[in-house]
């Protein structure tokens, strides 16, 4: 199928970490969805510093389907959501579906996503099941970044890798060039029409999630380092109370030492405030530390993504 920048109506964008036991069933799958679909349009997978043959398969996959599959090569592993930024960059299509590679996304799902985001006045769709196919700490993790994104966004939708997004959203978030990106937040701080549909997930086929726990708790913390001052708030909050309550002891103490109730200072007292205090103050300093460092590092222009090679019927 041979398509024109005027003419792709769909693109499919997806990252790719480790991927070598299932890139050629994904592709394959998604060539006799898409199809069957009847629109124009393009398959873009991003290797995002894969240490196995990813990068080779996806070269081998793209001699064989010039015309559909647009691959990108990243100089290193930057992250699923920078990755996916680059991707929705080389997108052209007017409705752009954003998925794993690990297959537990099931293309044949997109249909749904398809006709939710068309049949209703959306500019972006999740794709979510309640019954995930992770293991137990996945899963919490998981669980752990929802409840954050709906804390700071005050929505009720569930996010997912999962999604389609109408062209006019993603033109809004492509200026967004900073390192610690968090896709969901900049959509949501750019639209309030957004939905979800109830979609399969699938058991992981083969390898390991390239999220850990630790992942997820580091992408939980961009998500409130990079779109929310609560951490700030809280510190402020807590810096407050801690005050309050060492002068209202201060002043316990000085009550009992002018009424001579109290001959000697107690030890204990003491030791207590200065570890409660202390506390604070680096809880504090370690927060803020968090806010300066990626300030520094944006400052600085650390890369988003680099890319390393793209190769497409008119660029390779």
């Amino acid at each position: 199928m041979t398509t024109t920048d005027q003419e792709i109506e769909l693109s499919v964008v997806i990252p790719v970490f480790n991927a070598e036991q299932t890139l050629r069933d994904l592709l394959a799958r998604l060539l006799v969805v898409l199809s069957s679909i009847g629109k124009r349009f393009e398959i873009i997978m991003v290797n995002d510093g894969s240490r196995d043959d990813s990068w080779r398969i996806l070269r081998e996959l793209q001699d064989c389907h010039q015309d559909e599959l647009v691959v990108i090569d990243l100089m290193r592993n930057f992250g699923q959501h920078n990755a996916l930024m680059c991707g929705l960059r080389n997108s052209r299509g007017a409705l752009v579906i954003t998925m794993d590679d690990d297959l537990q996304n099931p293309p044949e799902e997109i249909d749904k996503l398809i006709q939710c985001i068309e049949h209703g006045t959306f500019d972006l769709v999740y794709g979510y099941s309640a019954n995930k196919r992770h293991g137990l700490w996945r899963n919490l993790g998981s669980e752990l970044t929802q409840r954050f994104y709906r804390a700071i966004f005050r929505r009720k939708n569930r996010v997912s890798s999962y999604r389609i997004i109408k062209r006019t959203l993603v033109e809004s978030v492509l200026s967004y060039d900073r390192t610690f990106t968090y896709l969901d937040g900049l959509f949501a701080w750019n639209t309030d029409r957004i939905g979800e549909v109830n979609v399969d997930h699938h058991v992981r086929r083969s390898g390991r999630s390239g999220y850990s726990l630790k992942s997820l708790l580091t992408l939980a913390l961009n998500l409130f380092t990079n779109f929310s001052l609560v951490p700030l708030q809280i510190v402020s909050s807590l810096g407050f109370i801690v005050a309050f309550g060492g002068f209202t002891t201060g002043a316990y103490y000085i009550y009992q030492a002018t009424t001579q109730q109290i001959a000697v200072p107690g030890y204990a007292s003491t030791i207590v405030a200065v570890l409660i205090l202390g506390g604070v103050q680096l809880l504090s300093l370690g927060m803020l530390g968090e806010y300066l460092g990626r300030v520094h590092l944006n400052i600085n222009e650390k890369p988003q993504y680099v890319t390393r090679e793209i190769r497409s019927k008119t660029r390779s």
